[in-house]
């Protein structure tokens, strides 16, 4: 069941990471497609209140909670990364690449995709929609 668990929290993990990435991407391309749903209010706000908690715990210096539960959950299972289940390895090796000496390229990538998110929202902003205005006869 904890080995079940893990699985399911990795997955999660790279659906939050999923949105983000390739929510921005979606978000560049209507830009120059002139897509209007890109301008919803929820997805943009959401997604933006998503890489600003990463950011905030990465300055905090905080270990992404996703992870720890995901280690914890393995760990209680008794299983190596490598003894996990074939999703729950595919799945861990596309989240967690090994890069030498890269304890700054994540702080980094994490700020600049934000800043790319931010650089995005100016550019092409939410919509609210106006609530219809009640007439008077």
């Amino acid at each position: 069941m904890y080995s079940f668990l893990a699985d399911l929290v990795v997955t999660i993990h790279l659906a939050y990471v999923g949105y983000v990435v390739l929510g921005e991407l979606l978000i560049v391309a209507g830009i120059v497609m002139g897509w209007q749903w890109i301008r919803n209010p929820w997805f943009r706000i959401s997604h933006l209140a998503m890489i600003l908690i990463v950011v905030l715990e990465v300055a905090a210096g905080f270990k992404c909670p996703l992870t720890t539960w995901e280690e914890q959950l393995q760990e209680a299972a008794g299983q190596t990364v490598e003894e996990r289940s074939f999703v729950g390895r595919l799945v861990n090796d596309i989240m967690f690449c090994d890069l030498p000496d890269s304890s700054w390229i994540w702080p980094v990538a994490y700020c600049s995709v934000a800043g790319v998110i931010v650089l995005t929202l100016v550019v092409a902003p939410p919509r609210f929609r106006a609530r219809p205005r009640a007439t008077i006869a």
